[in-house]
This record gives structure tokens, C-alpha cells and sequence, in this order.
């Protein structure tokens, strides 16, 4: 069991990968018109929806892992630090959400939707901050 739930969790990181490449290509909304703003932030829309329920795979297995692992024993410290930025992670995936939706709306009424993209590209950024800091932290934990 250990092993499915191991190769899980690894699906669970590749179905994240969306956050890592996100900051990177919300940098092209402001090349697009209107239409394809349109089209474009759907799509990340869907695709953050998709990475939202890897972030909950990853939860549900990372949990059974750290729990079953008989070769480990993890620091409480590392795990309180890792929940924290999982949370954050969380979070900000959920917010980025709302300017999403709002560059869709925008861009369908023709209207500007300028200051929604710049939250998307400034939240979006410190969310692939956050993704990396998480991978480090889960390829070096800290053992009692």
C-alpha cells in the first residue's frame, strides 16, 4: 500500500506542476486581445482547478506517508513548516482563482481587465515561490 500511495503522491506533484509554470505564462496576458483573454484565462481556470485537486491528493497521501513510514520518524517542527506552506499553498491557489474567473468576465463584456492580471502575475509568482520552498523542504526533511 505504501508503494500505490508513493506513486500517488508523486501524480499528485506533476498534476501540481500547473503552479509551476503558471507565473510564466500569465505573462502573456497582456499580449492577447480581448477574445483570447477570454479563452486563455479559462483555461487556467480548469487548470487550477485540476492542480487544486492534486494539492488535496497530495494532502491525503503526503499524510498516510508521513504517517506509515517506518524508516523515518520526522521532526514535529518540519512537519508543523511544511503544513504551513501547504496551507499558504492552498490558499493562494483558491485566491488566484477569483481574478481568473474576473479576466473571463472582462474580457467577455470588452472590457479592461488590466488590474486582474496583475494579480494573477503577482500571486501567481510567489505561489511557484511557495511550490519550490515546498519541494525543498519535502526532499530534505528533518528527522528527529
Amino acid at each position: 500500500m505504501y508503494k500505490v500511495m508513493l506513486f500517488l503522491h508523486v501524480v499528485g506533484a506533476v498534476g501540481m506542476g500547473i503552479y509551476a509554470i503558471l507565473p510564466f505564462i500569465a505573462g502573456k496576458f497582456k499580449q492577447l486581445s480581448g477574445a483570447a483573454q477570454e479563452g486563455f484565462a479559462s483555461g487556467l481556470v480548469s487548470a487550477g482547478r485540476l492542480g487544486q485537486y492534486a494539492l488535496v491528493l497530495q494532502l491525503l497521501t503526503g499524510g498516510y506517508l508521513m504517517s506509515n513510514s517506518d524508516a523515518k520518524d520526522y521532526a514535529v517542527s518540519w512537519m508543523i513548516t511544511v503544513g504551513v506552506i501547504f496551507i499558504a499553498l492552498g490558499a493562494l491557489t483558491g485566491i488566484i482563482q477569483g481574478p481568473l474567473k474576473r479576466i473571463v468576465v472582462a474580457s467577455a463584456n470588452a472590457q479592461s481587465a488590466s488590474s486582474s492580471i496583475g494579480k494573477v502575475q503577482t500571486i501567481s509568482a510567489i505561489v511557484f515561490i511557495l511550490f519550490l520552498v515546498e519541494i525543498w523542504f519535502m526532499t530534505n526533511p528533518w528527522l528527529k
